[in-house]
């Protein structure tokens, strides 16, 4: 049991910093000083990429192209259909009065069906930093960044602003990172501190990475929880551990 924020981190060789995940069913924002996660630090969001996919295929109903062919989507074809066609908008306000400005794109379904996207290619991902689009009262996804980053120490403040790490399958969106770090910027305007974020192009997989790498250190076998730690502490001795 590790937390998946840390081991992103461990992915891109760091053990100080904030990580920003945007998985599949969760998002969560985890801050980490030394090695040890900051509780006061982690945020989630109830929006993440199967959230996503069904916002998607609602969009395209919507839309009076191709109704045939979207009825019978699967999830399999909607997620290959948000991968390849979506991306995060830079400024997304001015993407929607601008009808027509973007370029469409087509995706071909297994069946040989042609489905065709508008601004449904932007407005999917929004979500992630505008929840309320899906009905959530919670801040947007760097607004809980922002909120983190408020809570780290000050002794350790320089080093988390300079490695924020983005991680988690639903981060891998075209203008995603740059969108993150737009948002962070203004969110921290006036208070000196220039942020800039961590995409590495593997991050989608980075918690896996980052596990397997903090697996194979020797220093591993004194993060273990032993049996006799459970015999003499019982299972609420798992939140004290990690």
């Amino acid at each position: 049991v590790a937390n998946t924020g840390f081991l992103s981190l461990c992915a891109h060789g760091r053990v100080t910093g904030l990580a920003v995940e945007a998985g599949a069913a969760m998002s969560h924002v985890t801050c980490v000083c030394g090695g040890q996660t900051l509780r006061k630090g982690t945020r989630c969001l109830g929006v993440a990429g199967d959230h996503l996919s069904r916002h998607l295929h609602r969009l395209l109903l919507e839309s009076p192209r191709e109704p045939w062919a979207l009825q019978a989507l699967t999830k399999k074809v909607l997620t290959q259909l948000k991968e390849q066609c979506c991306y995060v908008s830079l400024d997304y306000e001015g993407d929607l009065r601008e009808e027509g400005s973007r370029e469409p794109a087509r995706f071909q379904t297994p069946d040989g069906r042609w489905i065709t996207l508008g601004k449904e290619r932007f407005c999917c991902p929004e979500p992630l930093f505008r929840p309320e689009l899906l009905q959530h009262s919670c801040p947007g996804l760097h607004q809980l960044a922002g909120q983190s980053l408020q809570t780290v120490p000050k002794h350790c403040r320089r080093h988390v602003l300079g490695n924020i790490v983005l991680s988690g399958g639903s981060s891998m969106f075209p203008g995603f990172p740059e969108r993150m770090c737009l948002e962070l910027n203004l969110l921290l305007q006036g208070t000196g501190a220039h942020i800039e974020v961590l995409a590495n192009p593997k991050r989608g997989t980075a918690a896996w990475a980052g596990g397997s790498m903090a697996a194979s250190l020797t220093s591993f076998q004194h993060m273990w929880m032993t049996k006799g730690d459970y015999e003499e502490h019982g299972a609420e001795y798992v939140h004290t551990k990690f």
